[in-house]
């Protein structure tokens, strides 16, 4: 059988015999069980996942912060290092250009989510201000429009980074043939790393890319149902969303079968396009001079109290705003970090240290920074001069339809209901055809610096990552998404601090052989 396999392989591709399919069976059947429970117990599932949220957050949500804390500067420490000038690979020139690189590392690190809470977190915190503001008034509006950016800002592009920079070290440094999860934290783990201790590591890595992929195409899902109904005026209901996912599904698996270059960077170029013409047109169609000064406040607000809002765990609990949003975007972000820099690894050859960590910290940051700027003014905007009521369709309703609602009232409103739809759906595929070819490389156990996992591997994940957010949109809505990724997250906590040790041996050991 394996030499039927050989001979049929793709150049360039793994065969089966490659995959570790002790750790392909322990995803699948968890992934399996999981989904089960949710279908048999709908009502049992829910309660208890809003059980769940609620005592993490608050008992270890402080940890989170700190983490955020340390990451962030320990990063900045590398970056500006003699350790910074380190080459990523043998080849000194980056394989990607500048743009496609910052458009797959950008379209992978925040799909459709970005349009999800770009138009309209800002109501959230309007509604319910941090620090004990008065709800609905000036100064809440001056946090509402700066809290978005600093959740989307330097420190979540942080999180994604230290398992790029770790991967990046093994596999293109060191030369070791595998993008797993457990190969980056071999410097300690030893000679564990192929034993169970590694194994551990990576399913953790498998379960925290579920985990995010349940919350990133369940608010994708959304949105592209929202843009549907105020479009066609078919009901947002199950039926809808379940097709939804299918078609997303469906174009995640074309485009890892097509592979890295034909596939993911063709849809992640043609997205991050389409994403800045929908940015450029909101800008000056809609209030440019609203949105540029609006702008101009939320960043001078961000730069002069990152730091508070960066310790900030209201100790006194005024109210539950950083169990509800800072923690879970914390927790989101550190679940996604190692898919997201398993992928970022593999497309950095050539870059170094140094580029790999401002270049994700201030490309990624600035996108998101753009969408929240423009699109967060313009329903802004619309809600205080009475044209539409952002702050009740997303809060009573859902922000999915009051993005649906901003968006028709834009001129020629039903072809930009359709773009958005287009862009919301490609988001989600740029996103997880990423996940599902990370989960099939770290569950590969040797993958050359030029080769890729099996298609039907790399395809099989990208029907799995399609179930689970399924399920939860079955039984609930935001906090059932908003847990998923919470729970992912917590076994990272300790792996993120193994993978800072890694880091640091593997940088004396370059440095050291430098000399």
């Amino acid at each position: 059988m394996s030499n039927e396999a050989d001979e049929v392989a793709v150049p360039g591709e793994s065969s089966s015999d490659d995959i570790d399919w002790v750790l392909f069976g322990l995803g699948s059947a968890l992934l399996l069980i999981i989904v089960s429970t949710i279908v048999l117990f709908p009502q049992g599932s829910a309660a208890v996942i809003d059980a769940l949220y609620q005592n993490v957050t608050s008992q270890l949500g402080v940890l989170y912060v700190f983490t955020a804390i340390a990451l962030l500067g320990f990063l900045l420490w590398v970056a500006i290092s003699k350790h910074g000038d380190v080459v990523l690979g043998a080849n000194r020139k980056p394989v990607y250009s500048h743009f496609s690189w910052a458009a797959m590392l950008f379209c992978a690190g925040i799909g459709a989510s970005l349009i999800y809470w770009g138009a309209t977190e800002w109501a959230f915190y309007y509604a319910e201000p941090p620090f004990g503001l008065e709800p609905e008034s000036q100064a809440a509006v001056t946090w509402a429009v700066s809290y978005g950016i600093f959740h989307w800002g330097p420190i979540g592009w942080a999180f994604y980074c230290l398992p790029a920079l770790a991967l990046a070290c093994t596999y293109h440094v060191k030369q070791i043939p595998s993008l797993r999860l457990s190969t980056a934290c071999s410097p300690v783990l030893k000679s564990q790393t192929d034993k169970w201790p590694g194994r551990v590591v990576d399913l953790i890595f498998i379960v925290g890319v579920l985990g995010t992929a349940a919350t990133g195409l369940g608010f994708g899902t959304s949105l592209v149902a929202s843009a549907t109904t105020e479009l066609t005026g078919i009901t947002d209901g199950i039926g809808l969303q379940f097709l939804i996912i299918l078609l997303a599904t469906l174009l995640i698996a074309l485009s890892v079968y097509r592979g890295l270059d034909r596939g993911i960077k063709l849809l992640s170029n043609i997205n991050a396009t389409l994403a800045l013409v929908l940015i450029v047109f909101v800008l000056l169609a809609g209030p440019t001079k609203f949105i540029l000064e609006m702008g101009s406040v939320a960043l001078g607000n961000v730069f002069q109290n990152f730091f508070t809002m960066l310790f900030w765990t209201d100790p006194l609990e005024n109210a539950d705003f950083v169990e509800s949003w800072t923690i879970f975007y914390w927790s989101w972000w550190l679940a996604m970090g190692p898919f997201i820099g398993m992928f970022v690894c593999k497309i950095s050859e050539g870059r170094t240290i140094r580029q790999l960590i401002f270049g994700m910290l201030g490309w990624g940051s600035f996108g998101c920074a753009l969408f929240f700027i423009v699109l967060g003014n313009y329903a802004l905007s619309l809600e205080l001069n009475g044209s539409y009521p952002v702050i009740a369709q997303a809060i009573d309703v859902s922000p999915s339809s009051a993005i649906a609602g901003i968006i028709a009232l834009l001129p020629f409103g039903k072809f930009w209901l359709v773009y958005i739809a287009i862009i919301g759906l490609v988001f989600m595929a740029t996103t997880y055809d990423s996940a599902s070819y990370t989960i099939a490389a770290g569950a590969t156990r040797s993958l050359a610096e030029h080769q890729h996992p099996a298609r039907w591997h790399r395809v099989f994940w990208a029907i799995a990552l399609g179930l689970l957010p399924s399920c939860l949109l079955f039984i609930g809505g935001l906090r059932e998404l908003q847990t998923a990724s919470l729970l992912a997250s917590l076994p990272l906590l300790v792996i993120y601090a193994v993978l800072a040790v890694s880091v640091l041996r593997m940088l004396k050991e370059f440095a050291a052989a430098a000399r």
